[in-house]
């Protein structure tokens, strides 16, 4: 059965802000931001709320209409570093004032950031923890890539842990060469997508 899919507005905000908190609660990058189980789960989703505002703002959400996946995305113009320097301050104000984590996370990622192509970022995608290993994700995404494709655009993301990292080789991204370290904490792949066809 085919994965229905719908874009997000702002009464699905709550819901998307859960599902990126359900699915990344363990992930590498999180736990190293927050790496207090107790002191995560509270403030995690507030966190996470701010990609989810963003991506309402500027770019769009892809929603599964069953409520089981969300992928937040960003058109980036050729040269554009606008915006970027305020998110990483805005999420550790919302989130967690007293943790420069929040924000050196974005920093980082922001520092090797591509700018000399526009290109679609896929700044974050989610799937429920029950429904992982499905091919939603996959499913979800494919209809971007299939349209970059036709229009010529790249696309990217950063790839947070080895196992997501596998998951966009198999659908053309590739590694760009330069990991962000994390100081004392994971790695994080930046990956880029040349359109096929």
């Amino acid at each position: 059965m085919a994965l229905e899919i719908r874009q997000a507005d702002r009464s699905d905000r709550d819901a998307v802000a859960r599902l990126l908190d359900e699915a990344f609660r363990t992930d590498p990058v999180s736990s190293w931001v927050f790496p207090d189980p107790e002191h995560r789960a509270a403030v995690h989703g507030k966190f996470l709320g701010v990609f989810v505002d963003v991506a309402l703002e500027e770019g769009r959400i892809d929603y599964a209409a069953d409520g089981s996946a969300a992928a937040l995305w960003l058109r980036i113009p050729a040269g554009d570093q606008e915006g970027e320097d305020e998110v990483p301050a805005r999420m550790r104000a919302v989130a967690d004032p007293d943790n420069e984590r929040c924000e050196l996370v974005g920093r980082l990622t922001g520092a090797v950031h591509p700018t000399a192509e526009e290109h679609e970022y896929l700044l974050m995608i989610a799937v429920a923890p029950g429904r992982q290993g499905q091919g939603l994700g996959s499913e979800l995404i494919a209809p971007v890539l299939e349209r970059c494709d036709r229009e010529g655009v790249p696309a990217y993301l950063e790839a947070s842990s080895e196992r997501s990292k596998g998951l966009y080789e198999r659908l053309g991204w590739e590694f760009t060469g330069e990991a962000v370290r994390l100081p004392d904490g994971p790695l994080m792949w930046p990956m880029w997508r040349k359109p096929r066809g």
